[in-house]
């Protein structure tokens, strides 16, 4: 199995259950100068054995062409993500996220993969027009970011429509847990609390979907392992909203601090980019997968905590955006 994105927060997880499952695992890390794995560089000795590295760029076609031959199913969950980046350096994420998609899909479709998983995110729906929001839901790009995950989708499928690429797309809500990085606003939250004297915010109100790393995996592997659901669009969430200030209130709580929180327009959205509200209605999930989110939100945010101040050098001191 080939994963892409796998030194990053998601993908690093994927790759250590895919490891003890006994799977064969090729990950696919960018190369950097300083020749780093990302997060699999904390996996323990036993999976990172296990494991065969492959460092490259997703758009580089010849090294994707590479990574995915003798592969039977691929999790492409490279891209870039960072949402306020976005505003700033659009073309990057066109390369990242597009590019580098298609490199990825007319590898898979050159090899024959048994399947290929496209990782998507919430982000494309925009603020609801209903909820619990469907798969059936119309998208609706806020962000240069979530543009190029609906483009990145859109081709996807295109591949199994026109190619009969055996593509299902996975469609995660609000990812949280160890590793995350600190642009996120669960990370922003408590590494703030910890190492500074206040919490600087945008809008408390926005309310989303988080669902616990360890629940996003196994959503995955089911789109991976399940037969006969080629050309779906699956949502994996838990349908339970929770608002930033409530998310804040709970942290406070968890660490026994009481740290003032201040709200500034800097840190704010631009006003037609804010997603007001994620909720999942993940019925397809469970219907097809037989999948549901099995760790409630108060442990989960439980055993983030915890991580986060057992690995707080791992981040910056300083205000991240949400």
């Amino acid at each position: 199995m080939l994963v892409t994105g796998a030194g990053g927060f998601i993908g690093s997880h994927l790759v250590e259950q895919l490891a003890r499952a006994g799977a064969g695992v090729r990950a696919f890390v960018r190369y950097t100068s300083r020749g780093d794995d990302g997060w699999l560089e904390e996996s323990p000795d036993d999976v990172r054995n296990a494991v065969e590295i492959f460092r490259g760029d997703l758009a580089n076609p010849e090294a994707v062409g590479r990574a995915v031959s003798d592969c039977e199913i691929v999790f492409n969950l490279g891209a870039l993500i960072p949402i306020p980046y976005s505003y700033r350096h659009p073309r990057e994420f066109l390369s990242a996220n597009l590019v580098g998609g298609l490199n990825v899909f007319e590898a898979c479709r050159s090899a024959g993969v048994a399947r290929l998983v496209q990782v998507s995110s919430s982000e494309v729906y925009g603020t609801p027009q209903t909820t619990p929001i469907t798969e059936a839901h119309p998208l609706q790009a806020q962000s240069p970011y979530a543009a190029t995950k609906v483009g990145a989708d859109q081709l996807a499928l295109s591949y199994w429509r026109s190619f009969e690429t055996p593509v299902v797309v996975a469609r995660p809500f609000n990812t949280f847990g160890p590793r995350q990085s600190a642009r996120a606003v669960i990370p922003t939250i408590v590494t703030q609390a910890l190492s500074r004297g206040e919490i600087e915010l945008g809008s408390l109100a926005p309310t989303r979907d988080f669902l616990y790393v360890e629940d996003t995996v196994s959503g995955l592997l089911g789109c991976g392992l399940t037969p006969g659901i080629e050309g779906e669009v699956i949502n994996l969430g838990t349908g339970v909203e929770h608002s930033v200030g409530e998310v804040v209130s709970e942290v406070l709580r968890l660490l026994g601090c009481d740290v003032p929180v201040r709200t500034t327009d800097e840190r704010l959205r631009p006003r037609l980019s804010e997603v007001e509200r994620l909720v999942a209605d993940a019925t397809k999930a469970r219907l097809l997968l037989d999948w549901e989110s099995g760790v409630e939100f108060g442990e989960g945010l439980r055993r983030t905590v915890e991580w986060l101040t057992r690995s707080l050098d791992h981040y910056r001191p300083a205000v991240y955006a949400v």
